[in-house]
C-alpha cells in the first residue's frame, strides 16, 4: 500500500512540529520554507525539504501539490497575506485537501472563502485545552469529535483507586463510556469491568461536554 503524501508550507514552530508528526505517522512529507536554516533542520527527518517562496505560483506548481493527499499552509501570524495567497494557489492548483493556519477570526473566514477545507488556530486551541487542564485538575487532555462528543484523558481520582469500572458505574453516574485504559506512555488495554484500577492508570472516556469535569468536581 502506497504511503500517503503531504506538503507542509511554513516551518515555524507549528509547521515543523506538524511535519515531524506526519512523518512519524508514515507520511511522505515535503517541507517548504523560505528560510534555508529551517529547511536544513527539516531535511533531517522529512522525505524532501525545499527552500522556496510558496507565494510564487510557478515555484509552488513545480512541487506538484495536487498529487499529494493533503497540503498544509502553516505560515506564521506575521504573514497573513502570504497565508491567504498560498491557500488560494493550492486550491487553484487542484489540491484535494487544503488545511490552513489562521491567527484570528477574520483571516479564518477569508481562508474558508478562498478554499481552505480546514482552518486551524493552534495557539487558540492549545490555550483552551490547557486552560481546562488548569481549571480541572485530573483531566490531562481533551479532543472534541463533535459538538456533543468529547474524548478525555482522566487521571485516577482518589475515590476511584482500587475500584473496578463496574464499581464506579461511570455511564450511569456521569454519562461517560470508558474506551480504553492507558497503563503506560504508549500502552493501552481494553477496559476490563472487574479489574481494580491502579494509581497510575489513565482512563480514555467519551461523553458529552462537561461530563468529565463533573466527575472531577465530585471526586
Amino acid at each position: 500500500m502506497a504511503r500517503k503524501q503531504a506538503v507542509v508550507i511554513g516551518l515555524g514552530q507549528f509547521g515543523m512540529a506538524l511535519a515531524q508528526a506526519l512523518t512519524a505517522e508514515d507520511y511522505e512529507v515535503i517541507a517548504v520554507d523560505r528560510e534555508r536554516d529551517r529547511v536544513q533542520e527539516a531535511s533531517a527527518f522529512v522525505e524532501q525539504a525545499v527552500c522556496l517562496d510558496a507565494t510564487d505560483e510557478n515555484a509552488l506548481a513545480r512541487l506538484a501539490p495536487e498529487k499529494r493527499d493533503l497540503a498544509v499552509c502553516a505560515i506564521g501570524h506575521d504573514a497573513r497575506e502570504a497565508t491567504i495567497l498560498v491557500t488560494t494557489l493550492l486550491r487553484q492548483l487542484g489540491v484535494e485537501r487544503v488545511i490552513s493556519r489562521a491567527t484570528d477570526p477574520l483571516i479564518a473566514r477569508i481562508l474558508r472563502l478562498v478554499g481552505a477545507d480546514v482552518v486551524v488556530n493552534p495557539e487558540r486551541e492549545y490555550g483552551e485545552r490547557f486552560a481546562r487542564r488548569l481549571v480541572y485538575e485530573g483531566i490531562r487532555d481533551e479532543l472534541s469529535l463533535a459538538p456533543n462528543l468529547i474524548i478525555s484523558e482522566l487521571e485516577m481520582r482518589p475515590a476511584m483507586r482500587g475500584k473496578s469500572l463496574a464499581d464506579l458505574a461511570l455511564p450511569n453516574r456521569f454519562g461517560l463510556t470508558v474506551l480504553a485504559i492507558k497503563t503506560g506512555e504508549d500502552e493501552l488495554e481494553m477496559p476490563d469491568p472487574h479489574r481494580p484500577l491502579g494509581e497510575h492508570d489513565v482512563l480514555l472516556v467519551a461523553g458529552r461536554p462537561g461530563a468529565a469535569q463533573a466527575l472531577v468536581e465530585e471526586w
